[in-house]
């Protein structure tokens, strides 16, 4: 079974702000989705670039977007009874003691669960609890580049490459460059 992978901004920028979407085209075609206020966090008008490169992807049927129904009255109550809908609201507003998290995280958490799909988010330590908690699947941009050295798709200096130019558009990474992260791993 091929499932779908629900992408945060954080680990869909890596690849955003280096304008290097193909080793996401070659792993996951037609795989890749936005939730809805990841979309909108990418059409950001101060980063234009960003949003004209995630339309590309979207234009290409390489990605799409899927919505989650939030504060609209006219739905309000059809939406509230959804799984992703209260899951969504659970982790932007925190229960039990957890405290919230961001709209983006929130929502690519809320799907990935809801449609047994896997999370791709490089923001661990906001997420962990929520990965255990769920059972989710998850990936990051070094699991992404690790896997496209595996399939032969990058080499490792490839990688060391790609993890550099992310590195200098201060994308966070686990690691100082690509070969210590896969001495790490």
């Amino acid at each position: 079974m091929t499932r779908d992978l629900f992408f945060d901004t954080d680990c869909l920028s890596a690849f955003l702000w280096i304008n290097n979407t193909s080793i996401l085209e070659i792993l996951y075609p037609n795989r890749i989705i936005l939730p809805g206020p990841v979309y909108t966090e990418l059409s950001n008008p101060t980063i234009p670039q960003l949003k004209r490169r995630v339309d590309v992807l979207i234009e290409t049927s390489m990605a799409s977007v899927r919505e989650i129904m939030i504060d609209t009255e006219e739905y309000r109550e059809i939406m509230i009874d959804t799984e992703e809908y209260s899951l969504y609201r659970v982790l932007i507003e925190g229960s039990h003691g957890k405290q919230g998290i961001g709209r983006g995280e929130a929502a690519s958490i809320a799907l990935a669960k809801t449609y047994n799909g896997i999370l791709a988010s490089n923001n661990y330590s906001d997420i962990a609890i929520y990965i255990e908690e769920y059972g989710l699947q998850h990936i990051d941009t070094g699991k992404i580049l690790l896997e496209a050295l595996e399939r032969s798709i990058i080499t490792e200096s490839e990688g060391n490459l790609i993890w550099q130019s992310m590195l200098n558009r201060k994308r966070r990474l686990p690691a100082a460059d690509f070969t210590t992260y896969l001495n790490e791993s």
